[in-house]
């Protein structure tokens, strides 16, 4: 639990009794390679913190997934736009490696937001931290090259990327596993 109380307070840290609040709604859970946390149609209904592992989040298709981000250690990941208007995802998130979770309910986060101060502040810098990584993505998209994109993921995450198979990264970077391994070639 260390992990998130040090994530949360570089945000902005809570007072022990908010703390202590906060921290009694979470719970900790350990799923194995390759679990679905989410699927499409059904409401996201935690947000959850990876102490431990890699997750990807993708829409499934009938010839190949059509991955678009990828979730580290030390990160939140959620359906987000189904977890806050309570809705069905339109995508799936599964684990990678296996994977130590602390998870908080919609309705637990919401008596969090009600009775800590912080609360709200730590939610909001949260949020506004998945538009800038959501506003990052879009605009690599639009920007730069399929090896500019591959190039800015080795360079952020090098050592994470041995455990994310190359057709996922493939996708992820807008391309198919052929062109990335030329792609790849032409690095090295």
């Amino acid at each position: 639990m260390e992990e998130i109380k040090n994530y949360i307070d570089n945000i902005y840290p809570m007072n022990s009794a908010e703390w202590d609040f906060f921290s009694s709604k979470l719970f900790r859970e350990t799923v194995n390679k390759n679990s679905t946390l989410i699927k499409v149609g059904v409401v996201e209904n935690y947000l959850s913190f990876i102490a431990e592992g890699i997750v990807r989040i993708f829409i499934p298709q009938e010839d190949s997934d059509l991955t678009f981000g990828f979730v580290f250690e030390n990160e939140f990941v959620t359906a987000y736009d189904s977890f806050i208007t309570q809705t069905p995802s339109h995508y799936q998130i599964e684990t990678l490696t296996n994977t130590t979770l602390w998870r908080i309910s919609f309705e637990d986060l919401q008596a969090v937001y009600k009775n800590n101060k912080s609360g709200n502040l730590i939610g909001r810098k949260m949020a506004e931290n998945m538009f800038l990584i959501k506003s990052k993505r879009e605009i690599s998209l639009l920007n730069k090259s399929a090896e500019q994109r591959y190039l800015d993921l080795f360079l952020e995450r090098p050592n994470l990327l041995k455990h994310i198979p190359l057709k996922y990264i493939a996708s992820y970077i807008g391309v198919t596993p052929q062109a990335l391994s030329r792609i790849r070639k032409r690095i090295t």
